[in-house]
């Protein structure tokens, strides 16, 4: 396999006048964990159906592993394994009969495929429970057959639709030390949209961003950082509240703060200018009757870098420094 396990040019998809995936031109190293990113109703979902094969494009082009996905559907179709956001199974099936039942229509030969079958089984942890009927698994048994199910045929690509987003903790936190497992160990290429920001911290080294069909960035984390994010000063005090409201007054009126936010105690002002920062916000808590308790300088977090490129903030104002 190349260097690119998927490549996109120009990749648009209309629906009448919308335009749901805008001229997306994509690459997407082999072996890497690649964090597809936007808010809901950016266009993933519908990134992912042309990539596989289930819609067509109104234009562009896209390639799984050197294979043009609408030009060589059957051999780029052996070449990835997908799993959608809520997977549907035969739910009279046992776990074990249903990645047979995958593994054959595959044609994978069966004294190759028991083994296979026990293997996956065995790497998504439902080994236990292999003989009990599928209808009566959690959502999050089901997310880990479904990984299961896109492995069976050993695919170099892996692509995933929010693959955690509807788990509960324990349910996201298996899937994806499965997925950095994975990667780690099989070198799989694996394509993962969602909009929860904590999963793309956790297992993506390569983050793009898409929002009204239109990608807006492309690098690994810390290059976005490096971009977008900003110093955060944060100050915990103890006093009064109008004490601690007008602190929170004063921190906003300044120049180089470009937002402050406040939870109970606890002050953050994002900074444009870090060394006039660093100067200036001792000396103004210092003034205030509030009292200092801890005080701390760190850099904004990915989420607030996926804020500012959407250019926009919490609360959904528009950010003075989006891009």
């Amino acid at each position: 396999m190349s260097d690119v396990a998927i490549r996109c040019e120009g990749l648009t998809r209309r629906f009448g006048k919308v335009v749901a995936v805008d001229n997306l031109n994509l690459e997407v190293k082999s072996g890497s964990v690649f964090g597809f990113l936007g808010p809901n109703g950016a266009g993933k979902t519908t990134t992912i159906k042309l990539l596989t094969g289930l819609l067509r494009p109104t234009g562009g082009r896209a390639w799984i592993a050197g294979q043009e996905v609408q030009v060589e559907r059957v051999q780029a179709r052996a070449l990835f394994g997908y799993l959608p956001e809520d997977p549907v199974f035969y739910g009279w099936m046992t776990a074990r009969e249903l990645l047979t039942y995958a593994g054959r229509l595959f044609g994978i030969p069966d004294r190759a495929l028991k083994p296979r079958v026990e293997e996956l089984l065995d790497l998504v942890g439902l080994k236990p429970v292999a003989g009990r009927k599928v209808g009566g698994f959690s959502r999050g048994m089901r997310q880990r057959l479904g990984l299961a199910q896109a492995l069976v045929n050993a695919p170099p690509v892996l692509i995933l639709d929010e693959p955690a987003s509807a788990l509960d903790p324990i349910g996201r936190h298996e899937v994806l030390a499965l997925i950095r497992r994975l990667r780690v160990h099989d070198g799989i290429t694996i394509f993962m949209s969602t909009h929860i920001l904590a999963d793309v911290e956790r297992t993506c080294d390569t983050v793009a961003i898409i929002d009204r069909g239109r990608l807006l960035a492309v690098a690994d984390q810390e290059e976005l950082r490096r971009r977008y994010a900003v110093p955060v000063f944060t100050a915990v005090v103890a006093g009064e509240e109008p004490d601690i409201r007008a602190l929170h007054a004063r921190l906003e009126s300044l120049p180089w703060a470009d937002r402050v936010e406040r939870a109970n105690d606890c002050l953050r002002v994002f900074a444009t200018d870090e060394e006039t920062a660093r100067r200036q916000l001792p000396a103004i808590i210092a003034s205030s009757p509030a009292i200092l308790l801890r005080y701390e300088v760190g850099m904004s977090s990915l989420e607030d870098v996926f804020l500012r490129v959407l250019g926009r903030e919490p609360g959904g104002r528009h950010a003075s420094g989006g891009a």
